[in-house]
């Protein structure tokens, strides 16, 4: 069915020069076409804005796509618990895949979902190519993105949060304190949230009216192993820092055990506060300061926007950003005093 109400699938394969069953293979994600065929009859679609409207069995379970970049740490837990508990609610089925750290699917991945024909797809951390995005438009399979990266298309709805605000609220309670050698060790960074918390972390020292030392500066993957790394190499310099702000609570762990074999005390001798408050910040000695990200919140939040659209509903905004909030516990103290 096309939007304009003309085109047809005999549309398409006349104009082409193809016959119905090649352009009935493109729209189904078969892989069996030649490129160049593919590519003009991808473009006589978007030409016409075709668009099919999805039938499905009243028998039919319906699910929707969950696509992570990657499954690590108790970050991916939180989002796929915050899925579920939508989900589950609305008697949805989830199919839970990953991409083994790639931000791009495969066509292998996006043929397998025209095949299972899902309420929508949810993407964490990842995102399509514009033609694999309009394949999915096509055939009527709404999109909807999880990530602490502002910069996704208006195009697509996006659940994040507010990540310099994030990074702000994390330096400024360290400076507060009266720490003045204040470390930060970020996520990657052709990553945008690392970006903006690290804008955080600088806007925080500006404010303040001190300056930000470039050799306490770090980027890194979001990992423990990271933390670790970059936190023995921050500690064992003659003037080390006195507070380190990590991007991620992963990232927290990994200095609090570079700490500890350089023999500081967490926090006398050293505040550390991390970002996202996973339940394991909790329960970790001392307990750990950090920054909440409201992942499950975010999460259902995204997957409640994706069923509005399967079923035929308008959002009222593309983008939301919700709001991160500083949590105290044990890992911070105000520096120790000389003498």
């Amino acid at each position: 069915m096309a939007s304009t109400g003309a085109a047809t699938i005999a549309t398409i394969a006349d104009e082409v020069g193809v016959s119905l069953t090649t352009v009935s293979k493109v729209l189904n994600g078969r892989s069996d076409v030649a490129p160049e065929t593919r590519a003009r009859i991808e473009a006589s679609l978007e030409r016409h804005r075709y668009r099919r409207r999805a039938k499905r069995r009243s028998t039919e379970v319906e699910q929707i796509d969950l696509v992570f970049h990657e499954l690590a740490s108790g970050w991916a837990t939180e989002i796929i618990h915050g899925v579920h508990a939508v989900a589950d609610a609305a008697r949805v089925d989830v199919v839970l895949s990953q991409l083994g750290g790639r931000h791009r699917p495969s066509q292998q991945w996006l043929e397998k979902v025209l095949l299972r024909r899902p309420l929508g797809v949810l993407l964490v951390l990842c995102h399509l190519t514009e033609s694999q995005r309009q394949q999915l438009q096509r055939r009527s399979i709404p999109l909807v993105v999880v990530d602490t990266d502002s910069a996704t298309s208006a195009s697509v709805p996006t659940v994040g949060s507010n990540n310099w605000n994030g990074g702000l609220l994390a330096t400024r309670h360290l400076l507060e304190l009266g720490h003045r050698r204040v470390a930060c060790i970020s996520g990657p960074e052709d990553v945008l949230c690392s970006r903006a918390r690290a804008a955080g972390f600088r806007s925080a020292h500006d404010e303040a009216g001190i300056p930000v030392d470039p050799a306490l500066f770090r980027y890194g993957m979001f990992s423990a192993h990271a933390g670790y790394q970059h936190g023995l190499e921050l500690l064992s310099r003659p003037d080390r820092p006195t507070a380190i702000f990590a991007g991620s609570d992963m990232q927290a762990l990994g200095v609090l055990r570079a700490a500890r074999q350089l023999g500081l005390d967490v926090p006398a001798d050293l505040s550390v506060i991390g970002y996202d408050d996973l339940p394991v910040a909790s329960w970790i000695g001392p307990a750990l300061t950090t920054v909440n990200q409201p992942l499950r919140d975010m999460a259902g939040t995204a997957t409640q926007m994706l069923l509005d659209l399967a079923r035929g509903a308008e959002l009222s905004t593309s983008r939301i950003d919700l709001v991160t909030e500083l949590v105290v516990r044990e890992s911070t103290a105000p520096p120790r005093q000389p003498g």
